[in-house]
C-alpha cells in the first residue's frame, strides 16, 4: 500500500513518542517502509490532539493528512487495521 501512496504522490510518516532506539527497533518489527517520527517531548501529539499537555500516558492513535499548502486536510481517531486505506482515499479525492 505504501507504494500506492508514493504514486499518489504522498508522504507517509508515523510519529511516536518514543526514543530513536524503541522506534527504529519498532519500525523494523513492522517492516516499516516510511519514516517514524521521535516526539520524546510529546509536542506534536499535544498539537495534533493525540495527547494533552502534561500527560504521560500513551498517545491515542490518531491520524492527520496534511496537504501540499501545509493545511489539515483531515484530522481524528484512527484505526491501525482501516487508516491506511481510508487515508489513501482522502489523499486520491
Amino acid at each position: 500500500m505504501y507504494a500506492d501512496f508514493q504514486a499518489a504522490n504522498a508522504a507517509v510518516v508515523g510519529v511516536s513518542f518514543d526514543n530513536q532506539a524503541a522506534n527504529a527497533k519498532f519500525a523494523e518489527k513492522q517492516s516499516f517502509q516510511y519514516p517514524l517520527l521521535c516526539d520524546t517531548t510529546r509536542e506534536m501529539g499535544v498539537a495534533y490532539g493525540a495527547a494533552s499537555a502534561g500527560s504521560t500516558g500513551n498517545a491515542a492513535r490518531i491520524g492527520v493528512i496534511v496537504d501540499v499548502d501545509g493545511k489539515v486536510k483531515w484530522a481524528g481517531k484512527a484505526s491501525a487495521q482501516t487508516f491506511a486505506g481510508e487515508a489513501l482515499a482522502i489523499v486520491r479525492g
